[in-house]
Formats: C-alpha cells, sequence, structure tokens
C-alpha cells in the first residue's frame, strides 16, 4: 500500500463547504464525458433537439442516481461514473435496428454483468481477457469511432465550409495537448472542460456562428426527466450477443477502475467493494436499458484526481452526484451546457481516445520486461481488422443475414473476438502472460 497522507481520508466527512469545493471539481471532471458521449449517441438516435436535451436529462439522472448509490452502497470509494464509451461503439455498429432491440440488450446485459459479479462468475471469464486483450480492447474503442469523428468534424452543412472545419480542428487539437502538458493536478483534469468552453467560443468568433442551445431559447427551467421511450421490449439475439462483448470490454474497464484505488487504502474488504460495485455498475446499466439511454461506468481518471488533490474522502462525490441529479430536472440548463458545435465535439472526442490509445499502449508494455514482434503482432491484427471492418459501407452490412449483422458489423465486437482468438489459439503464448 502506498504511504499517502491524505487531507481527508476515505469516510472522513469534510465541513460542507469543503466537501462542496471539492465536489465542483469532481463535477468538473465528470460533464465531459456525460456532454460528449450523451450528445453523440443522442444526435446519433433523435433529430429533434428538445428530443436530445431530454435524452441528456435522462442520463444526467441516472448518473447522478448510480453515483450516490455507488458511494454509499457499492465499491464506497471515491470514482466518478459516466457513459461508457464502449457502449457509444456498440449502439453506433447496430445501426439500422429499433431503439427497443438496442436498449433491450443494454437491459439484459446490464442484468447479466451484474449476475455475474455477485456470483462470483466473472473472476473465471476474467482469466481469458489478458493484458494484450485488455490492450486491443482499448485501443478498439478508439479506432473503431474514428469514422464517428470524422463526421462530427466534417459533416455539419456547407457553412464552414469541410476544409474550413479540419483546418480549424488541425490546429485546435494540438492546441488541447499543448495546453494539457503544461498544466498540474487538477488543471490536467479539467482540461477538457476548459477545451469545451473555449473551442465553442472560438467556433463562433471564427466562423460568425451565433451561439445557440439548439432549442430555439424555448427550453423550460424545469421538465421531468423520466419517461419510457420504448414500447416494449425486443429482443434480438444478434443484438444482445453483440453489446456482450460490450459489456465484457466495460466490466473489464469497471474493474480497473476499481482496483486502482486499492493501493490508497488499508481496506481487508476489497473483494466485496468489487463485487458491489461492478453488481451496481450492472443494474444502472439495466436501468438505463430500460430509459432508453446508453449504460454508465467507473471512470478510471478518478485516482489522479484523488492524488492531486489530497483528499481521498468518498462524501465529497455527494455533491456531484446531487448536482447531476439537479441538472437532470432543468432542459435549459442542459440545453446551455449542450450547446457545444459538432466540431468542437469532434475535437474533444478526438483528444479522449488518444489518450485512451495511450493508455491502450501502457497497458501492453507496463507489465513486460521485453515487448515481442509476437505481442505487436497479437495487437496489430486484431485492431487492424477491428478498424477496418468499422469503415464498412452501411449498404454491404445491410447484406449480412439478420441475426449476424450486428456482429459482422461491429468492428469491435470483431476485433475482440479476433483478439481472443490470435491471444488463445494462432499466437498462443505458452510461458503464460
Amino acid at each position: 500500500m502506498m504511504d499517502i497522507k491524505f487531507k481527508y481520508g476515505l469516510d472522513d466527512k469534510p465541513p460542507w463547504w469543503v466537501a462542496s469545493l471539492y465536489g465542483l471539481q469532481w463535477l468538473a471532471v465528470t460533464l465531459p464525458g456525460v456532454l460528449i458521449i450523451g450528445k453523440v449517441v443522442g444526435t446519433f438516435h433523435f433529430s429533434q433537439p428538445a428530443e436530445q436535451i431530454f435524452y441528456l436529462q435522462k442520463i444526467f439522472l441516472i448518473t447522478g442516481v448510480s453515483l450516490f448509490f455507488q458511494i454509499l452502497y457499492g465499491h464506497r470509494l471515491p470514482l466518478i461514473m459516466g457513459p461508457a464509451a464502449v457502449l457509444l461503439v456498440g449502439i453506433i455498429a447496430t445501426r439500422g435496428f429499433e431503439l427497443d432491440t438496442i436498449y433491450t440488450a443494454i437491459f439484459v446485459n446490464g442484468l447479466l454483468l451484474a449476475f455475474l459479479s455477485l456470483s462470483g462468475l466473472f473472476g473465471k471469464i476474467r482469466r481469458y481477457f489478458t493484458t494484450t486483450v485488455v490492450a486491443v480492447v482499448l485501443l478498439l474503442i478508439a479506432f473503431t469511432l474514428t469514422p464517428t469523428i470524422l463526421d462530427l468534424i466534417i459533416a455539419g452543412g456547407t457553412s464552414p465550409s469541410p476544409i474550413s472545419r479540419l483546418i480549424f480542428s488541425f490546429c485546435f487539437i494540438p492546441g488541447i495537448f499543448l495546453v494539457e502538458s503544461r498544466l498540474k493536478g487538477v488543471g490536467k483534469a479539467i482540461v477538457v472542460v476548459a477545451a469545451m468552453a473555449l473551442g465553442s467560443l472560438l467556433y463562433f468568433f471564427f466562423f460568425n456562428a451565433p451561439a445557440t442551445t439548439g432549442t430555439n431559447g424555448h427550453a423550460a427551467w424545469f421538465g421531468w426527466p423520466l419517461g419510457l421511450p420504448m414500447a416494449g421490449f425486443s429482443f434480438d439475439w444478434g443484438v444482445i450477443l453483440s453489446f456482450l462483448f460490450c459489456f465484457m470490454a466495460l466490466a473489464v474497464n469497471d474493474l480497473g477502475s476499481i482496483q486502482s484505488l486499492k493501493g490508497f487504502f488499508p481496506l481487508d474488504d476489497m473483494g466485496k467493494r468489487t463485487r458491489n460495485g461492478m453488481a451496481l455498475t450492472g443494474l444502472s446499466n439495466a436501468l438505463s436499458g430500460c430509459l432508453g439511454i446508453i449504460g454508465s461506468v467507473n471512470y478510471s481518471i478518478s485516482p489522479g484526481i484523488v492524488l492531486s488533490t489530497g483528499c481521498a474522502s468518498r462524501f465529497t462525490l455527494m455533491p456531484t452526484a446531487a448536482a447531476l441529479v439537479l441538472f437532470s430536472f432543468s432542459p435549459a440548463a442542459i440545453a446551455c451546457m449542450a450547446a457545444i458545435p459538432r466540431l468542437i465535439i469532434g475535437c474533444v472526442l478526438f483528444y479522449i481516445l488518444a489518450n485512451q490509445v495511450a493508455a491502450g499502449l501502457t497497458v501492453a508494455t507496463g507489465g513486460k520486461e521485453s515487448f515481442s514482434f509476437r505481442d505487436s503482432l497479437a495487437i496489430g491484427i486484431p485492431v487492424l481488422f477491428g478498424t477496418v471492418l468499422s469503415f464498412l459501407p452501411p449498404q454491404v452490412v445491410a447484406d449480412f443475414p439478420d441475426f449476424s449483422r450486428p456482429i459482422i458489423g461491429n468492428g469491435f465486437v470483431m476485433g475482440v473476438l479476433a483478439s481472443l482468438l490470435v491471444e488463445h489459439v494462432l499466437l498462443r503464448d505458452k510461458k503464460g502472460d
């Protein structure tokens, strides 16, 4: 265990005003994931701004409620939650299917994750996800979302032109990395928030675009965030199987995030905390599926925030959870926060996924004394395979049989399958991982 002196320990309860200040820092770290992934999926599903805002309302609500229960009854650690990028991959890959079918799959797999966590069966599955496979998963999430990044940056009408958008992104993205490299502590954690705010201002200035929330200024200040968009459950076993692989990756991510704080505290019940935390993540995803929204996962950025602030109290996240829930009841507030141009979302998503690539490469090389050509090949084959499939034209994917379409047309799923095949069969390392 690390010998770290914290201002406030895991179970300490700081004064309310201190907790509120720390809560604001956690909120600044949480908002980018909620807004960016939520807006991408909302735009993907709905054409009307009011529907997109309502979608974000539900994400804010479920994220806040899930965070609250995690702090008190789940892993009981200072970990933030937010929409899972790997489920964004699954949702985009199942385009063409009804929303009922997509979110039924999220509901079913959320329940399955909860069952596997509580029963201990996930540990038996986890051994197949070696460091090489985990690295491939992290890389595939980034690479299979490349078409989405291109669409966000280039698409959006004739004004500004696609070439103008590209020039802007070529200048703005390096700027984010330049600023981030010079920041320390909490500054690094909130660089995405700053990039969204400054990027939006620069976009409106350079392209003379009016600042708009997308609701013509008529969004209500209060609006109930609950509603069932689905007519009913719609079971498509091809879609469910496709999301199963996404949930395996989500579970590995969730496990890694919880375990990342293990060395900070003298905890004897870490196994129980992990089971409860992952089970609550599963139940949260099942509830998200019922409400027709993307599910959540614990974010691995949390340990860095704990170290930079010197505060390990889990109760400082209670104001963050409360703020998320309060925001969910205000369409106008969310509309203002979501008034981010598509181009800026694409640039920020590029920055986030570039960090994901770096994390994948770190996982691949960090635990090995030497990185062999076999290791490189075991990563390169499935990543290239999955990336190529993610660029398949929709009309080609549509020619596959209905059952296989959500699997073969999902570059992430096929890449993970290829990774498992390469790692455990074709290039099996007899010396072990």
